[in-house]
C-alpha cells in the first residue's frame, strides 16, 4: 500500500513547490515592472529603486525554492521503502 501513496505524495509536493516558485517569479516580474514605471517620474525614483531591490531578492529566491523542493523530495519515502 505504501507504493500507491509515494508517487502522489511526491507529485503533490512537487506541485506545491512549483506553485510557490511561480508565485515568486510573478512577484519578481511585478516588482521589476513597477520599478521601471517609477523610474519615469523623478519623485518616484527612490521607491522605484526599492522595487528593483525587492525584485532582485525575489529573483534570487527562485533557486532557493527549487533547492528546498529537492531536499524535501529526497526526504520522502520512495516507492520501495516502508513507512508513510
Amino acid at each position: 500500500m505504501t507504493t500507491e501513496r509515494s508517487p502522489p505524495v511526491h507529485a503533490l509536493t512537487t506541485t506545491r513547490y512549483e506553485m510557490a516558485r511561480t508565485g515568486v517569479e510573478f512577484a519578481a516580474a511585478v516588482a521589476f515592472i513597477v520599478g521601471n514605471i517609477f523610474f519615469f517620474y523623478d519623485s518616484l525614483q527612490y521607491a522605484g529603486t526599492w522595487f528593483f531591490v525587492i525584485g532582485l531578492v525575489l529573483f534570487a529566491m527562485r533557486p532557493a525554492v527549487r533547492l528546498a523542493m529537492e531536499i524535501h523530495l529526497v526526504s520522502l519515502p520512495s516507492d520501495g521503502e516502508g513507512g508513510e
